[in-house]
């Protein structure tokens, strides 16, 4: 709502600076040489400006959208054939019974008096109009079109939303269902994060973006509830450096994803193992450093879905395009992995 607020705000602050600033072109005109102000001759040298406005937002609020959107296509450029038809016979007749008759240019107006062809300014006040008329259309269309883009993505990131509430509580699910078998104190404990990290995805994720200070929180829940159930071989790392306070947006749970893989694919039942997690916020980025060892599933594993990075992927080039870094993969001798991820605010 707020984002959509926001570009209305723009759409009318462009429209009414761009309309000022052609009504305030006759001021040009209206130097008497006396340093006086005539407001009347302002006033009708503004005819053609306002004739011009008229058929621009006839075109810009009723015949594109009512229209030409609509796929009338013939309907849409007839009445706008008869509004400039209609328009051009208003802008004559004030020409000729208000302005030329009524209005003298200023003193110091010197120019030859020739007489313009009629059909010359007949064809320039076309030309006028159509353009203006094609610059309506052209503005409308591309605001529709940046609409349906937005919905698309707003469509998208839903899809991508529902995809990862149970992506990530099937995970989490199993992690306890592992715990009960050994530790059932532990498994209470467990489950007990887990209905604060339900509250937040199920409530607090409906925004596109929360601030950092949730997300962090939840990061942490999480990684508390994972590590009840790890083993003595793997030793985690966590250094989180973010203000209890910050109220930076971001797209949540974003780096739960890269932290899951982490889980995922950094532990070995016997093998030593370790997660390092740093997060931390400067001026202008988020950082999301995180190095584990490597330890692939293999084929018959079906712990997980495998869609968690594929949807960090497509969430970063919905939200973030052109406004993030991310660098992830093995190292040569596929001993550990990493994934650096850069927000820029």
């Amino acid at each position: 709502m707020e984002k959509n607020s926001n570009g209305k705000f723009l759409e009318y602050s462009v429209h009414v600076i761009g309309w000022g600033l052609v009504f305030l072109l006759p001021l040009f005109l209206n130097n008497r040489g006396d340093g006086n102000f005539d407001l009347g001759f302002y006033l009708k040298f503004n005819i053609v400006p306002a004739t011009l406005c008229v058929l621009f937002y006839l075109n810009y609020l009723i015949f594109v959208p009512h229209y030409l959107f609509k796929g009338k296509t013939t309907v849409y450029f007839a009445v706008d054939i008869i509004a400039i038809a209609v328009l051009l016979i208003l802008l004559r007749l004030s020409f000729d019974f208000w302005i030329v008759s009524d209005v003298a240019p200023p003193p110091d107006f010197d120019r030859p008096e020739r007489p313009k062809p009629f059909m010359l300014i007949l064809l320039r006040d076309v030309f006028s109009m159509i353009l203006v008329s094609g610059l309506a259309a052209a503005l409308k269309m591309g605001g529709r079109i940046n609409e349906m883009e937005n919905a698309r993505k707003e469509s998208e990131m839903t899809n991508l939303k529902s995809q990862i509430n149970p992506h990530f509580l099937l995970n989490t699910l199993n992690n306890i269902y592992a715990l009960i078998a050994f530790d059932s104190e532990k498994a209470q404990m467990a489950v007990h994060e887990l209905s604060r990290l339900l509250r937040y995805a199920l409530y607090d994720i409906r925004q596109n973006f929360v601030p950092l200070y949730k997300e962090v929180d939840f990061i942490r829940n999480y990684i508390s509830l994972m590590e009840l159930r790890l083993p003595a071989n793997v030793q985690v790392d966590t250094d989180i450096d973010v203000s209890p306070a910050s109220n930076t947006p971001m797209a949540p749970l974003l780096f739960i994803s890269l932290i899951e893989n982490a889980f995922k694919h950094g532990i070995s039942p016997s093998g030593e193992s370790f997660i390092r997690i740093r997060l931390f916020e400067t001026e202008k980025e988020i950082h999301c450093e995180i190095v584990n060892s490597s330890y692939p599933k293999n084929a018959e594993d079906k712990s997980g879905s495998g869609i968690g990075l594929a949807q960090v992927q497509k969430r970063l080039d919905i939200m973030y395009e052109g406004k993030y870094l991310w660098d992830k993969g093995n190292d040569p001798d596929n001993k550990e992995y990493h994934s650096y991820l850069i927000l820029k605010k």
